[in-house]
């Protein structure tokens, strides 16, 4: 990952926390069909399309390393502003899988959960699953067997009130194969799934499953009401150097949102770094929300900040500013 230079000093930091009190737990009230006159709004009061929620994985540092409490994310989110959880299942290791994620680590993991999120009044979106198998794996025995671990998750998100889980398409790397493969096992899943009022969505997250173009046809394929997308920015590097995190196959990132969008049901602002304008050095941050406004989404977008040069609630909060000025922006 090629690392900048910039640093934000100390005043840069208050002003982007002064931000907080104007826009935070700001929910859009606009209707179908309904638009807002200018006498209702001025340039310097828009309030986004969006909602905000926050991405569990912009802490992992905090809990991995620094061994913060998993179950604290409502509390650390309603501080910085958020009113929705996006929550990551691997985060919840060795806890759960120590437990073999049994039915009881499991009722556990979800009783703490909704207590925080009911505690601090936020709202539980979406979990992301990892680590639980490859869906779109050539030995369909063992795809099968994906498909169960993946329900227990699907459980866990109707207890909680998610809407979703957001699950990983790995496993075969010919596209055809991969294709084919991933079709039957997010039908299946998704069969469970819909019993449960629960969207299991796919995010371009690496291989394959960044081919926007090939995403798109498999969301067309399997043609379900509870199967769609989580358009993440930055996630569209198909293919890495030998030993190597360098990107050797980059799919287009605007063109991929664009060929997302259409069976979105959920969204990612992915962060890295930041100039000092406060802008991310690598995404057009109006450029994105100008394509995911323009196909008429207006849920929550999760705040994912990956950066290292900023502290993870730095980087939380220069992501959440971006956000927030870029859709004053916006046509």
């Amino acid at each position: 990952m090629k690392r900048r230079s910039f640093i934000r000093n100390s005043s840069q930091a208050g002003i982007g926390l002064s931000l907080l009190g104007i826009y935070a737990c700001k929910e859009t009230k606009k209707k179908e069909g309904e638009e807002m006159s200018g006498s209702e709004m001025t340039s310097n009061d828009v309030e986004p399309f969006f909602k905000l929620s926050l991405a569990q994985w912009s802490i992992h540092k905090m809990i991995r390393e620094d061994g913060v409490d998993p179950y604290t994310f409502a509390e650390k989110a309603k501080n910085w502003g958020f009113t929705g959880l996006e929550y990551v299942s691997q985060l919840y290791d060795p806890e759960l899988k120590d437990a073999g994620y049994s039915e009881e680590a499991m009722a556990a993991f979800v009783e703490k959960s909704n207590a925080e999120a009911k505690k601090y009044g936020l709202e539980n979106v979406l979990i992301m699953i990892d680590g639980q198998g490859n869906l779109a794996v050539d030995d369909e025995n063992e795809r099968n067997e994906t498909v169960d671990k993946h329900k227990i998750w699907v459980d866990a998100a109707a207890a909680m009130g998610c809407h979703a889980i957001r699950v990983n398409l790995n496993g075969s790397n010919d596209p055809e194969a991969w294709k084919r493969n991933s079709i039957d096992g997010l039908t299946k899943l998704c069969t469970y799934a819909k019993d449960k009022n629960i969207n299991v969505l796919v995010e371009n997250h690496g291989g394959l499953s960044s081919n926007a173009a090939l995403h798109a046809d498999v969301m067309k394929a399997v043609d379900m009401d509870n199967c769609g997308t989580l358009p993440d920015f930055g996630n569209f590097c198909i293919k890495r150097k030998e030993d190597s995190w360098e990107c050797d196959e980059m799919y287009d990132i605007y063109k991929g949102v664009e060929e997302l969008m259409p069976y979105a049901k959920a969204v990612s602002a992915k962060s890295h770094n930041f100039d000092a304008q406060g802008n991310e050095t690598e995404i057009d941050y109006v450029k994105m929300l100008q394509i995911v406004k323009d196909h008429g989404y207006n849920g929550y977008i999760g705040v994912e900040y990956e950066g290292s040069e900023l502290s993870e609630e730095a980087g939380i909060m220069a992501t959440k500013d971006l956000m927030l000025e870029a859709a004053k922006k916006l046509s």
